[in-house]
């Protein structure tokens, strides 16, 4: 047995009441998403970019984007209809490891193959400096992509996980950081996150005026993880409806409804989520030190790290706990890649390694300072993405019962764990 067990064996664990919180849920069918794209990119502004046998750089980034395929795959087969010839390549900063390999492989856990894409994928590390800021910085971007007679940005609009700002996740730093390459996400980063929100809008307009932008599409999601809206904008409009758009987002992002907690077991953390592995909007917790919006738990605990992670758990480090499993999972040469060009360390560090998840949440009850340890505070989700389905310990029960938008599902179930300790259920996503 372990000394985290010895000392934590006694701790009892309180039964959890399963619960569904509420969100607005409107949203593109997946039927309706290439019709929805192609009726959008059919205006006359975007067609008028367009013309045959021009070569055309897609960008995929490593987020796990819903629809992603299916809207690269619209896009690729509308603009091979114009006359196009469009071709992916990974705009992910240094994702992957760094490596033009890693970062085919991250695309291809996503299911963005050449297969699946009807288009080459062209992957390289290699980077072309494309201008300089007004303040002498060097601006870089994929060098495959600024070679090519167009470039369209795909990404997600969404906040940031590490700085607030009007141009957080979104086309500026897929321009910027995705597409940039190692080389250019480490330019940027080197300022430090105080004054990222200021580069990354800065870095991206230099990209819009000399690298062959056409047009970008804009992805809006709602609180299920759902496509909700596609909003292509040409280059001259990314500066100014960006910003509108990522209000939009904010609005649509979902969140724990109860505001306070001592501790917080997430079942899994991963790229597929977030940047930092758990979106810090969620969690209260950034590495950058900058307050952020989320439940800020005394304890958080991670139970394990998503296959299409690759090893690439940065943004482990906000986590006071995490489990055996999770730690052997880690690949430590991709996260500290993250952590080396964002110059920000804290996400990189390891926490405290349990045998298993009963040590775990035992461990993370017991830690905790100025609780009634007989009715602990405890959340638990699946990750930070899907939070439509939580549990809440019976200390939580009733404030969960009286919110207009959470509903108490059934009875309080006490935690299930097999003889290794590990837990024989999954919270529902």
């Amino acid at each position: 047995m372990s000394i985290i067990h010895e000392l934590t064996k006694k701790t009892a664990l309180p039964p959890m009441f399963p619960c569904r919180q509420h969100f607005s849920r409107d949203r593109l069918e997946i039927s309706d998403i290439p019709s929805h794209l192609k009726t959008r990119l059919d205006q006359e502004k975007f067609r008028s970019r367009l013309r045959p046998g021009m070569s055309i750089a897609v960008t995929a980034g490593s987020r796990g984007i819903s629809n992603l395929p299916l809207i690269l795959r619209t896009l690729v087969d509308y603009l091979a209809a114009m006359g196009a010839k469009p071709f992916i390549v990974p705009a992910m900063g240094s994702h992957g490891g760094a490596t033009a390999a890693g970062q085919l492989e991250m695309l291809e856990a996503l299911g963005i193959t050449e297969e699946t894409m009807g288009c080459p994928l062209r992957s390289s590390m290699a980077v072309k400096q494309i201008g300089r800021t007004k303040e002498g910085h060097d601006v870089f971007i994929d060098e495959i992509a600024a070679g090519a007679d167009g470039i369209i940005a795909v990404n997600r609009i969404k906040p940031h996980t590490a700085y607030a700002g009007p141009y957080g996740s979104g086309i500026m730093k897929m321009l910027t950081i995705g597409l940039g390459k190692q080389a250019g996400a480490e330019s940027c980063h080197a300022w430090g996150f105080e004054v990222l929100s200021r580069l990354v809008p800065a870095y991206g307009q230099v990209i819009l005026d000399h690298a062959p932008v056409l047009f970008a599409v804009g992805i809006i999601e709602n609180p299920y993880d759902e496509t909700c809206r596609l909003v292509p904008l040409l280059n001259e409009e990314i500066a100014g409806q960006e910003p509108l758009l990522q209000e939009e987002a904010r609005r649509q992002m979902p969140r724990i409804y109860i505001e306070q907690a001592d501790v917080l077991i997430v079942d899994s953390m991963g790229k597929n989520y977030s940047g930092f592995g758990m979106d810090p909007n969620i969690t209260g917790r950034a590495g950058s030190g900058f307050p952020m919006p989320g439940l800020n738990p005394q304890r958080l605990g991670v139970l394990d790290l998503t296959a299409v992670s690759h090893g690439n758990g940065e943004g482990v480090g906000m986590a006071d706990f995490i489990t055996r499993r999770l730690f052997n999972k880690l690949d430590l040469e991709k996260v500290y890649a993250n952590c080396v060009t964002a110059l920000s360390f804290a996400g990189g560090r390891i926490p405290i390694i349990a045998e298993n998840d009963q040590d775990l949440i035992r461990l993370a009850v017991q830690s905790c300072v100025g609780i009634d340890r007989r009715q602990p505070r405890i959340i638990r989700i699946s990750n930070t993405l899907h939070l439509e389905h939580i549990c809440v310990s019976a200390a939580l029960a009733a404030e969960a019962g009286q919110h207009p938008k959470i509903d108490i599902e059934g009875e309080a179930q006490p935690w299930s764990f097999d003889r290794q300790g590990n837990l024989t259920d999954l919270c529902r996503a």
